[in-house]
């Protein structure tokens, strides 16, 4: 969240669009109002529901309360359509976050997420583990260890905006 602010200059309002079916997607909604509170920005929902969500409503709805960036919360609803959350972020010269690099070849801004192959590979060890015996419940849970964040630069010329040296530095991988 931070780092929107770093991306984004003159950052006051920001959207969060989710599908409000998945419990995951309310729990992060939670968690975003409090980060956004402690960054003394405004937050402004964008909430979509159904198989078929209103992506263009939410998306008109950005633009009339003014946010100055996105913020995605993923989930199997809006993974989705991808594609088309990146292509109305760009229209709308939204910068845009998300929770996962998988948003980021299709046109989204920047991701920082925790490492989709680190994950993979604590996920062929423990059925590794399962396979050779043993049981599920004696594996210890894990949390992530390694993050990445990336930013997609052709995203940025498309939205005018210059990625400051100081997030450059930290990014893990460029999409140009």
């Amino acid at each position: 969240m931070e780092l929107l602010t770093e991306v984004v200059p003159g950052l006051s309002r920001v959207g969060i669009l989710w599908g409000s079916t998945s419990e995951g997607s309310k729990i992060s909604f939670k968690e975003y109002q409090a980060a956004v509170r402690a960054l003394k920005l405004q937050l402004q929902s964008l909430e979509v529901r159904g198989p078929d969500p209103d992506l263009g409503g939410a998306f008109q709805s950005a633009v009339k309360g003014r946010a100055s960036a996105l913020i995605t919360i993923g989930n199997s609803l809006l993974n989705r359509h991808r594609k088309q959350i990146a292509n109305y972020a760009i229209k709308h010269r939204l910068p845009s976050m998300y929770e996962s690099s998988l948003w980021i070849e299709p046109g989204g801004l920047i991701s920082y997420s925790s490492s989709d192959a680190e994950s993979y590979r604590r996920a062929a060890w423990i059925v590794d583990k399962i396979l050779k015996g043993t049981k599920p419940a004696d594996i210890p849970v894990e949390q992530p260890t390694k993050f990445e964040l990336i930013i997609n630069l052709k995203t940025a010329k498309a939205l005018n905006l210059t990625i400051p040296q100081s997030v450059l530095f930290r990014v893990d991988r460029v999409i140009k």
